[in-house]
């Protein structure tokens, strides 16, 4: 969906931004959370892609459903989206918001595959190493895959590291056959 991120690129930006400048980071992050959940429920979203609603009774009734959850500058970010007929990138919006937002505060969230679960000990060794490669403080989240065999699989934004044993099968697999 490149091209729902090329356009809710200038919104995000445009919001992190206003929202860096007036010094309401955090708070700004959690009304596009809470706007973004609330847009993404099938009845909002049936109601936000109705062409029988105007963009001010859509941006009306978002702002309505969000409640004291947002406030005045946030809701007039609302209309503009609904002026543009941009509600539906609000999703696209919250996460290149978080990104611009996490590159601020010089953090990563990193994602941490692997094929059974990693104790404590290694994943804050991991953590740490992670970070000093990275140069960003980490925030490390796990799962496990067992069709990994072994290893683990490293994801922080673009940046991916294949330590898993298929990983390798499959690296030396495409060695032989070339």
């Amino acid at each position: 969906m490149a091209e729902l991120s090329t356009l809710a690129r200038p919104y995000a930006r445009a919001a992190f931004e206003h929202a860096r400048e007036k010094g309401v980071l955090a708070q700004w992050s959690e009304e596009l959370a809470t706007c973004a959940a609330v847009a993404a429920d099938a009845r909002v979203a049936k109601l936000l892609d109705s062409p029988s609603y105007t963009s001010e009774q859509q941006a009306k009734a978002l702002n309505d459903l969000c409640g004291d959850a947002t406030g005045a500058d946030f809701k007039n970010f609302v209309k503009v989206l609904a002026g543009n007929k941009r509600l539906a990138l609000l999703a696209d919006i919250r996460g290149q918001f978080e990104q611009l937002k996490a590159s601020l505060e010089q953090r990563v969230d990193v994602e941490v595959i692997s094929a059974f679960d990693l104790d404590a000990a290694a994943l804050d060794k991991l953590s740490q190493a992670l970070g000093r490669k990275l140069e960003r403080e980490v925030q490390v989240s796990t799962s496990t895959d067992s069709n990994l065999l072994g290893g683990v699989l490293i994801r922080a934004g673009d940046l991916v590291i294949d330590g898993s044993v298929r990983g390798r099968l499959n690296k030396l697999a495409e060695a032989m056959n070339s």
